[in-house]
């Protein structure tokens, strides 16, 4: 390519043919050839037929009713011998033409419109009360025309921590959007069954909430990508000690991370969040009946059982009805309508919590227990003739 940009450029400047061709070293066609040639020459090598095209009839016909099927079972049905590399490369030049087509519109999203939710889960360990360690999942909520992040570690990912996580994040909010975008996750729902009540959950705040059908990144991408941010961002340099630690670091992080401008909308969420909260709709004016509820009998080890762990209970009521409730921070027993337990909730798993005042208690029942009900004092006897007075007989 270089001999020819020099003989166009030497015949441009009126040098003979002939003394460009003995200058360069070549032949007078060659110098003729190069000036006539509007593109530098390059080599083409001439088609031949390859080894694939002995089986490329049959892997079409195989893509045809099956385009997904791997490069390595096509091989072995059309009894490819050859190169796997090789075979490979033309399997993906041939698989587009059999594929259905699948086109992503860009989306654009008004204000009050929709909040996309995931859940992310850090790679750092979180310790947590008995000395051990685990990553924790996060749930995440980003308004989509805003893009203003919230997130809050909670203890799991059941339907009943997802959405008291999802109500402290949307009362942080102070608004709720009128759409709710999540993916297939089974503690919300998948397909067109929901998790039992989430369906109350949505109806009571008045907001609809979605499902996206598997393989559709690009409707819940906003929020997807800010995991990615999270790792790189967030995560470096930095340790925790609890999760309530980590709520406390990530929420003051959040606060900063919201005020830099964001390339996509060119503004800051922060800017944009107040024409997104207007309009968005009214959280409602009652109370959620939210978190773990459950109604037991107590047994006689006074303790109950909540996610993986148990709780001790006012042995007093051992044999009786008790209902458990918990929210993310707390575990309250009631009998008839009395607080008969409280506990912090433990985010560790297996493990026992116990109240002294509750071992005392049962200390004290044990005891009068075996010492049993007291008896009649001895030597208290009645006289017979009174029973014969009683019934009228004489002696």
């Amino acid at each position: 390519m270089e001999d020819w940009a020099l003989i166009r450029q030497l015949a441009a400047e009126g040098i003979p043919h002939t003394r460009i061709a003995a200058r360069l070293g070549i032949s007078r066609n060659t110098v003729a050839n190069a000036v006539n040639s509007s593109e530098p020459p390059r080599y083409e090598r001439s088609p031949a037929p390859t080894s694939f095209v002995t089986v490329e009839a049959r892997v079409r016909a195989l893509l045809e009713d099956f385009p997904d099927m791997p490069a390595t079972v096509l091989a072995e049905r059309v009894g490819w011998t050859g190169s796997e590399s090789w075979f490979r490369e033309n399997v993906a030049r041939l698989r587009p033409h059999y594929q259905p087509i699948d086109p992503a519109d860009r989306l654009t999203w008004e204000p009050g419109d929709a909040n996309q939710w995931d859940l992310w889960f850090p790679p750092a360990r979180v310790p947590l009360e008995d000395g051990s360690a685990r990553p924790l999942p996060v749930i995440v909520a980003t308004p989509a025309h805003s893009r203003y992040i919230l997130g809050r570690m909670i203890p799991t990912r059941t339907t009943e921590d997802l959405l008291l996580g999802s109500w402290e994040l949307l009362s942080s909010l102070g608004r709720v959007p009128r759409r709710q975008i999540w993916d297939n996750e089974s503690g919300i729902g998948r397909g067109h069954r929901l998790a039992e009540g989430v369906a109350s959950f949505m109806g009571t705040l008045a907001t609809t909430l979605v499902l996206l059908p598997p393989r559709d990144p690009e409707s819940k991408g906003i929020v997807e990508r800010r995991n990615g941010f999270f790792e790189t961002s967030f995560l470096p340099g930095r340790t925790f000690t609890s999760p309530a630690d980590f709520n406390a670091q990530f929420s003051a992080w959040l606060t900063r991370a919201n005020a830099r401008v964001v390339r996509t909308i060119k503004a800051s969420p922060t800017s944009r969040l107040a024409a997104d909260l207007a309009a968005m709709r009214p959280l409602p004016p009652t109370p959620l009946h939210l978190g773990w509820h459950q109604r037991v009998r107590l047994p006689r080890d006074y303790y109950v059982r909540l996610d993986t762990n148990d709780y001790s209970v006012d042995p007093r009521v051992i044999g009786r009805l008790v209902d458990v409730s918990a929210d993310l921070e707390r575990v309250r027993v009631r009998c008839e309508g009395r607080l008969v337990a409280e506990h912090a909730r433990v985010w560790a798993r297996g493990k026992t919590v116990t109240d002294p005042a509750h071992v005392a208690v049962a200390a004290t029942l044990r005891r009068a227990f075996r010492e049993g009900r007291p008896r009649a004092e001895e030597g208290l006897t009645r006289d017979l003739a009174d029973y014969d007075r009683a019934f009228g007989i004489e002696g």
